[in-house]
């Protein structure tokens, strides 16, 4: 015999469930009102749980949170890291039977790109390298829809999960290095504007050689976080180098170490024989420049695949906490830093 009809689940069940009033539990599933954002989880939580299906779901509306995709807003994309960070957030996302659409946050008053993933009935958002508005947050919250901050840019970020990695003990592991390989003093390459993983960087990396070497000369040059202007900043330290020094230079992000390769190369000196180099990141740009980079393994594909895993723990029904999930990074000395190898500086 056909089984009967299940009942339909009601607003007052899942009120029930949650102990909360109906008209609440109405609003947090429509994404209206002042609810907190934990209130609205557990709302969507009790009603995946009972199988609840608001009026015109049948109908093929999205909902907010019930689409099996997860969004990936970056700044940009197409670059080593952003493209580290797609190939983790996009392996995590299909092992959990999730899409990952990637979207751009285009500098334009007029890109609502919150608008955009409200419409498509998101289930989670990592936002990497972005410093969201409230108003945009805001918009999530409302659509309670899950956010997980990836790598911030800053400190000071909204009460949100957070996935970076260990920044100053990499610093600290690269000026370690570069002590001993030798160096005899140094410059840190970093970017502006500072942002608060190149500040931990250049914290760690200061530390340590005042730990070791209380007297060793520490420069610093500020450039746009481009190979291009690091090469022109860093043309007169390159030119300072004297015959038998040996000046360790760390740079904080591998594009950067780009241009100080340029730079020694247009003034004449050799890495690893006059000039050591340490980059962080550890993309694809550190294997193939020449000769190959040093740098502190950041794990980007790691750091994406975390972020993932959180939201679809959330799309789960489990309620996020405003906690950071740090991974470790890690040295991987390559041939910038090592004796007997890379290019010698031309005589004569």
């Amino acid at each position: 015999m056909p089984q009967p009809p299940r009942s339909r689940v009601t607003l007052a069940a899942v009120a029930a469930a949650t102990g909360l009033s109906v008209a609440s539990v109405s609003r947090a599933l429509a994404g209206r009102g002042d609810l907190a954002s934990d209130t609205r989880a557990r709302v969507l939580a009790a009603a995946r749980r009972l199988g609840y299906a608001r009026s015109g779901e049948a109908r093929g509306r999205p909902r907010a949170g019930t689409a099996r995709l997860f969004d990936l807003v970056l700044g940009h994309f197409h670059d080593p890291y952003s493209d580290e960070v797609t190939a983790g957030a996009r392996g995590a996302a299909a092992a959990a039977g999730f899409d990952l659409v990637l979207t751009a946050e285009r500098d334009r008053p007029d890109d609502d790109w919150p608008a955009r993933i409200r419409a498509r009935g998101s289930a989670g958002v990592v936002l990497g390298l972005v410093v969201p508005t409230a108003g945009q947050l805001a918009q999530l919250e409302a659509a309670v829809i899950p956010v997980v901050l990836l790598d911030p840019r800053s400190v000071h970020t909204p009460p949100l999960p957070v996935v970076h990695t260990t920044d100053r003990d990499g610093g600290e592991s690269a000026a370690a290095h570069l002590i001993d390989a030798g160096a005899d003093r140094f410059l840190v390459v970093t970017g502006t504007p500072a942002y608060r993983f190149g500040r931990a960087r250049i914290e760690g990396f200061v530390a340590e050689v005042r730990r070791r070497l209380p007297d060793a000369d520490v420069q610093r040059v500020d450039v746009d976080w481009t190979g291009r202007t690091a090469r022109r900043r860093c043309a007169p330290f390159m030119a300072s180098v004297r015959p038998g020094e040996r000046l360790g230079v760390f740079a904080c992000a591998d594009t950067l170490a780009e241009g100080v390769y340029a730079a020694a190369a247009d003034a004449g000196r050799g890495i690893p024989h006059d000039v050591l180099v340490v980059g962080f990141d550890d993309v694809r740009t550190a294997r193939v420049l020449t000769p190959a980079l040093t740098s502190v393994h950041q794990p980007i594909r790691e750091m994406a695949a975390a972020a993932i895993g959180l939201l679809t723990r959330a799309a789960a029904g489990e309620t996020l906490t405003p906690t950071a999930t740090v991974l470790p990074t890690r040295l991987v000395v390559r041939a910038s830093t090592a004796r007997g190898f890379g290019i010698e500086a031309p005589s004569g």
